[in-house]
């Protein structure tokens, strides 16, 4: 393995008070490996990202990336934070579209609104006026389907222009997958995300953020979600494996 940079998140990038999103994380590890359009990339997180803190990031070849880098580490405090590796053989299945307006009306029954385990998330948090605010509420029960509407904003300081970063649009991909498996009663975090982006989403563009249970194993809670266009085209498209956890051992 090669050192290949750092990677920092930043405090305002936060899920859990004290820990990053995971879905940013995931899609700022991811954007190190490879760039957009790219093949899916499985991120594992092993622990809660710190935040502010430099993380030494090293890179490997892998059998699957032809001679090019196929795999990336995160590390802090000697054990291994978050993992990217380039997995074209994954599979994920989009969730079925819905009507923007049938999105738009699905966000006045967002549960994190009653209850969130998390008010401060940057990507679904309530108490986030910065934040993306993708506040998916129910537009089907069986299996459950979550739904939100997104429109990215310009952010100088992240230096966007005319479309957002990997690492947000993989954070637009994640929360709403934790609302679908009911993170309002079933508090958990992120524990892998595989994610596919075909393409940045544009600044100031409505996007449908969906999200869908597919399963629960124990403690862990299966999920996917899929970013659509403003022309119905699928922007993103994710699934995900979460850890139901106690909150008050991440406040």
């Amino acid at each position: 393995m090669g050192r290949v940079s750092e990677l920092i998140v930043p405090a305002r990038f936060c899920g859990p008070p004290r820990s990053a999103n995971g879905g940013w994380t995931s899609g700022a590890l991811a954007a190190l490996l490879r760039g957009v359009p790219a093949p899916p990339i499985e991120v594992t997180l092993r622990v809660p990202p710190p935040l502010d803190t430099p993380m030494p990031v090293t890179a490997a070849v892998t059998e699957e990336s032809a001679g090019d880098v196929g795999r990336v580490v995160a590390r802090h405090s000697g054990g291994t934070v978050a993992e990217a590796r380039l997995a074209a053989e994954a599979e994920i299945e989009p969730v079925p579209p819905v009507s923007t307006d049938a999105a738009r009306a699905a966000e006045a029954s967002y549960a994190g609104l009653r209850h969130h385990p998390f008010p401060g998330c940057y990507v679904c948090g309530p108490e986030r006026a910065d934040g993306l605010r993708i506040f998916p509420g129910v537009v089907e029960r069986s299996p459950a389907r979550v739904a939100a509407t997104w429109t990215p904003a310009p952010d100088t300081r992240d230096g966007t222009a005319g479309h957002t970063t990997t690492a947000i649009a993989w954070a637009a991909l994640d929360c709403v997958g934790g609302w679908a498996g009911d993170l309002a009663e079933r508090p958990m975090v992120l524990g892998r995300i595989t994610a596919a982006v075909d393409a940045l989403p544009e600044i100031g563009e409505e996007h449908v953020v969906l999200g869908e249970a597919r399963g629960v194993e124990g403690r862990k809670v299966h999920t996917a979600s899929t970013l659509y266009g403003a022309d119905g085209r699928i922007v993103g498209r994710a699934r995900h494996v979460w850890f139901t956890i106690d909150p008050a051992d991440f406040s």
